[in-house]
């Protein structure tokens, strides 16, 4: 018989290995720390590791995209910087100066092995404007078709703070949203995810699988901050729950090993699998619950959040205690608990002064209240995500 430890270890491999071999569409994120030093620059001889094992992805009829950070980094060395930029004109210069340096690196790397890369530079409006968000799509489509390998990285030379999108592990996570991938890699300087902080409790255990989402996990992944990124694991679990939530699977592993990426596809690896949820969002569902901004914010009772999260019921105006915000008919906003915990996205059907007029009333209260009559609903279930509620 299996001990409990061999016996995780096989579950998580033959978990991996499927989840790899079924997976069509791939992103992969790469850390600031593993591509740049502030010392030496960027490290050229990982991106070649990268650039082969994508190159045997893609013999395996794998289509990849790749989130790069290391930009910033790169250009602090020829700014001669020591210490990573805090204000915005000084992040955009560096990352002026090396995103063409990552991205030579990159080409000369994916040469080697006859790949062709396409630079992609994006920020929040290519995700939120809608319209802006299907060309995107279009874009990687035909990418994919020609066989091209887009790199993709948050276009920090134009972005200011309210347009960006904070980092680039929810940079892949929006990505592989978009794309509709199977599988996101995440490579960090890390190995996963652990029960502690591994550099402060060495009795930290590595935390090999995670099959939901609980209060518990976030709490885990404390916000230790390097010098040189902008993330840390509270980012990148974050980023994991927006793609299980869409039914794709979320590896968190160590890129430091030049085999790691090898190491997945054979489902013997080191690292954090998240899996993903039975039951998949439609590509207008991920949009509302994790793209579109919130224009607005309702806070419900506790008989119309447990309508919500247990009975996949409809927000009717009688559960609405409260109305944040300005924000009209058709705008996406926020639902949370009188706690204050965002449990909810979605389309709302009347606008913040017509809310306030409605709130807390019957159905049957609505045309008399407002003359006219959107409908029965604040935000019907079809136009409804939940996102916080485990």
């Amino acid at each position: 018989m299996k001990s409990a430890n061999n016996l995780v270890s096989f579950i998580v491999m033959h978990s991996g290995k499927e989840i790899f071999s079924s997976a069509h569409r791939v992103v992969i994120k790469v850390g600031t720390n593993l591509l740049a030093h502030r010392a030496k620059g960027i490290n050229r001889d990982r991106i070649g590791a990268i650039a082969k094992s994508v190159s045997n992805f893609q013999s395996q009829r794998k289509q990849v995209a790749l989130v790069t950070s290391g930009a910033i980094g790169a250009g602090m060395l020829l700014l001669g910087l020591k210490d990573r930029p805090k204000a915005i004109p000084e992040k955009q210069a560096a990352a002026a100066i090396g995103q063409p340096v990552l991205m030579e690196a990159y080409e000369n790397a994916f040469r080697d092995h006859d790949c062709t890369i396409a630079q992609l530079l994006l920020t929040k409006d290519d995700f939120v404007n809608r319209t802006r968000y299907n060309n995107t799509k279009n874009t990687f489509a035909t990418l994919f078709e020609k066989g091209a390998v887009p790199i993709v990285n948050e276009n920090d030379t134009v972005a200011v703070e309210e347009i960006k999108l904070g980092d680039n592990d929810n940079l892949s996570a929006l990505v592989a949203n978009l794309i509709e991938a199977d599988l996101l890699i995440i490579l960090s300087d890390v190995d996963g995810l652990f029960s502690d902080d591994p550099s402060k409790n060495p009795e930290a255990q590595l935390v090999p699988i995670v099959e939901r989402f609980s209060p518990q996990l976030e709490r885990l992944a404390k916000k230790n901050r390097s010098e040189m990124s902008t993330g840390g694991m509270i980012t990148k679990i974050r980023a994991a729950k927006q793609c299980v939530s869409s039914g794709i699977a979320v590896i968190i592993a160590n890129g430091s090993d030049p085999s790691i990426l090898d190491e997945i596809s054979r489902g013997d690896y080191r690292g954090t699998l998240f899996l993903p949820a039975k039951s998949k969002l439609n590509f207008r569902k991920k949009w509302i619950g994790f793209v579109s901004d919130s224009k607005g914010t309702v806070v419900i009772d506790t008989g119309a959040k447990n309508a919500l999260l247990t009975k996949q019921k409809s927000l009717l105006p009688s559960g609405v205690l409260e109305v944040r915000g300005e924000f009209e008919s058709a705008d996406t906003i926020s639902v949370i608990d009188s706690e204050g915990k965002e449990i909810a996205r979605g389309v709302a059907r009347y606008g913040s002064l017509d809310l306030n007029k409605i709130k807390g009333k019957r159905t049957t209260e609505i045309q008399k209240i407002l003359s006219r009559n959107n409908g029965d609903e604040v935000i019907h279930r079809d136009n409804l995500v939940l996102i916080g509620t485990e």
